[in-house]
């Protein structure tokens, strides 16, 4: 049984649930930064990082810093990115607006290639737009918060090496790592960035992310200093690399108590096989869709294929808007997200399931979110699809 405090179920896209001994990591006594029990316990957690994105590969560079998710679209586009460089993001929703804004913010060129509300653009296009133009850079949102929909990254990465490829694929994995498979080494992928808070199941506060040797000899090689002073590489890859090597080093201070909560984290994720952890979210994920279709519902993301594992985007019944349910399933015990993208904001609300939730088999968030879900609809006057 849980140590926490009797409290609603958050089951947003992130933050989600945390682990009592992740949040009593939180609660470590005040010590040094750059002391010898610290830097040890920092060192380990950037050797877990390469585990988790599954990476042997010694040039790569796990980076984690203090700050939202948003740094690591700050981290690319300061470093990876100079003025005047082409770049393609791959759009399937709100967050690949945001990255866009960021690449323009430090004077690169962003093209967006979109897609349909619900999809993702489609390797023909891709392709199409890879040979149109030489980018310096293509992006692409592994799960869009916004949506719900999953890109593929395997096949991507394949088309990118075929057709283009000294271009750099960098993926925006906030909402992917730690409930997503990601194989950095064996997809080729340049750069990985995520968050704390998500599917890794650590309080937020902690940028993270992989970067390929390709990406930190491009970083190197620029022309122009980067754009930022905190975001940039040459402050923080000595840092990175020393604190690996069980080094004390300065830049700025880290949060020694959220290191050690994603230490946990990290311990917990990779004490099993990470197929069983991608399996087990995999299953969840199916019985939660099952449930909104049996309730006669729909998902943005149509096509199963475009389906996140760790999160359900879901249209609401005509008549019903987002701000008039959420409070129903909160007075049920259940917090969900509202939606995010601006074109249908109130039509749909999201659904977070990653973390312990799904991993741990004492917990029963998941199954009173799918009875609250349908009690809270049933509040709101929809009676839900009949059987013919």
């Amino acid at each position: 049984m849980s140590s926490q405090p009797s409290h609603p179920a958050l089951l947003i896209p992130g933050p989600i649930e945390f682990d009592d001994a992740v949040l009593q990591s939180m609660s470590h006594y005040s010590e040094s930064h750059v002391g010898a029990p610290f830097v040890a316990t920092f060192g380990e957690t950037l050797s877990m990082l390469r585990k988790l994105f599954q990476t042997t590969d010694p040039s790569s560079q796990p980076f984690v810093v203090s700050g939202s998710g948003t740094l690591g679209w700050d981290m690319v586009a300061a470093n990876l990115a100079e003025p005047g460089d082409d770049v393609l993001v791959l759009h399937t929703g709100y967050f690949a607006d945001s990255f866009a804004n960021c690449f323009e913010t430090y004077g690169a060129k962003a093209t967006q290639l979109k897609a349909p509300i619900g999809s993702r653009p489609q390797l023909p296009e891709i392709e199409k737009a890879l040979k149109a133009k030489k980018y310096k850079l293509l992006t692409v949102t592994h799960v869009d918060t916004s949506t719900g929909v999953l890109s593929e990254l395997r096949a991507l990465s394949e088309l990118v090496q075929r057709i283009s490829p000294e271009t750099l694929l960098i993926v925006d994995g906030v909402c992917s790592v730690g409930c997503e498979e990601i194989r950095f080494d064996e997809w080729k992928l340049d750069g990985v960035i995520t968050a704390s808070q998500k599917a890794i199941g650590c309080p937020a506060g902690l940028s993270i992310a992989m970067y390929s040797g390709r990406a930190v000899e491009t970083f190197q090689r620029r022309k122009v200093p980067p754009g930022s002073y905190f975001a940039s590489f040459k402050n923080w890859l000595p840092i990175m690399q020393n604190y690996e090597a069980k080094k004390p080093s300065y830049f700025a201070t880290p949060s020694p108590q959220l290191i050690h909560a994603l230490h946990t984290s990290l311990a917990q994720i990779l004490s099993k096989p990470l197929s069983e952890r991608f399996a087990a979210h995999k299953a969840t994920s199916q019985k939660i869709k099952k449930a909104v279709a049996n309730l006669g519902l729909k998902q943005l993301a149509a096509d199963p294929a475009d389906q996140a594992n760790g999160m359900t985007a879901i249209y609401l019944p005509d008549g019903v808007k987002a701000p008039e349910i959420l409070p129903n399933l909160l007075k049920r015990g259940v917090i969900f997200a509202g939606g995010l993208h601006k074109e249908i904001a109130t039509k749909y609300i999201r659904f977070g399931h990653m973390g312990v939730s799904v991993t741990d088999p004492d917990r029963v968030d998941i199954e009173r979110a799918i009875e609250a879900l349908e009690a809270g609809l049933l509040d709101a006057g929809y009676q839900k699809a009949q059987e013919e």
